[in-house]
């Protein structure tokens, strides 16, 4: 059994939350809170396996709740987040003090799409709750002149890949800023990033992401050349493709169109794509996050004779996507998310 403890100054919000958690059987929610500070006293209090935390609030708003949670009794928070560019970095700055991740807080859709919030509620709690925190140590907060790489482990075969890309969902972000913070600005390929993400999320994502980083970092727009030294991040409105053009010259297409794909933007799509134009020179990374999206691409990456690499149980906040990986035998290399830059730089 998962217990929750609910943190909303909305009263509608409480009971619309309590009421889709608890219509699963495997969670409970044992307690509610209408601001941050009631929040602290019931996390120390009541001792849940998750919370749920919204942004803004009286008298103690969410981040410092969260703040404070982290530093007294540190527990998984769930952030419920406003679908604008504001509750975009008010999540990310949570994310960064330590919420594992968020769900949207769009009032709008509660009638209109209550089935797929559910679900999304559902799966997240039993996941993050299931697993329990994972304590890492912080990233960076302030771009290094020279990232110090991680230990890696050298291939057999000598043969540089040509291109990386990653994909991930629940937890990417901080696993993310792991593994970018640590890319060098001179870094000698292209990278794509297809992180499960709502579409005002991707671009300040992406904008935190290049502040911290020496290696350029930016939302990916529709028809621009990939470049080497350069991380695109897939905008949350659409899925990512590359296509080859020219010899030299390989551009990205952006579809808004949802296709056969739960996800957006899609894992599968991406790497599919990447497989088509980089046949046996790219290599795919699939990190933490629920459901088995990416299975697909990093089969036919592998396929291709490409390399591929998983992040192992112990540093998952969801041990889902690489677990779906690795379970199909897709994965050359299963690393927790701290040597995973190490294996990306040792690769190209």
């Amino acid at each position: 059994m998962v217990n929750v403890l609910v943190v909303d100054d909305s009263a509608f919000m409480r009971n619309a939350l309590t009421t889709m958690i608890m219509s699963d059987p495997e969670i409970r929610v044992i307690g509610v809170a209408r601001d941050g500070k009631e929040a602290v006293a019931k996390v120390a209090e009541l001792k849940p396996d998750i919370v749920t935390m919204d942004v803004e609030m009286p008298r103690m708003d969410g981040i410092e709740a969260l703040r404070q949670i982290m530093t007294d009794n540190p527990v998984p928070v769930l952030m419920v987040s406003s679908l604008t560019t504001d509750g975009a970095k008010a999540t990310l700055d949570a994310i960064d003090l330590g919420a594992v991740d968020f769900i949207p807080k769009n009032l709008s859709e509660l009638s209109t799409n209550i089935v797929n919030i559910k679900n999304m509620l559902i799966e997240k709690i039993k996941g993050i709750g299931k697993k329990g925190l994972v304590l890492r140590k912080r990233t960076r907060t302030l771009p290094a002149k020279k990232p110090e790489m991680p230990k890696a482990t050298d291939y057999s075969i000598g043969r540089k890949m040509n291109i990386v890309v990653i994909g991930t969902s629940t937890g990417g972000p901080k696993a993310l800023q792991n593994i970018i913070t640590n890319m060098p600005g001179a870094f000698p390929v292209p990278i794509l990033v297809a992180q499960h993400m709502p579409p005002a999320f991707t671009g300040p994502f992406a904008e935190r992401l290049n502040h911290l980083s020496e290696i350029t970092v930016k939302e990916a727009e529709e028809g621009e050349i990939i470049k080497k030294g350069t991380v695109y991040i897939a905008p949350g409105r659409g899925h990512m493709r590359i296509v080859r053009k020219k010899v030299t010259e390989t551009v990205i297409c952006i579809s808004e169109e949802k296709g056969d794909y739960i996800y957006k933007p899609s894992v599968d799509a991406l790497m599919l794509s990447v497989a088509d134009c980089y046949p046996a020179q790219m290599l795919g990374v699939i990190l933490t996050g629920l459901g088995n999206d990416g299975e697909k691409g990093m089969k036919a990456i592998k396929d291709s004779g490409g390399r591929t690499i998983a992040e192992s149980e112990e540093s998952c906040v969801v041990y889902g996507m690489p677990k779906a990986v690795v379970n199909s035998g897709l994965a050359d290399k299963i690393v927790p998310v701290d040597e995973v830059a190490g294996e990306i730089m040792n690769s190209v």
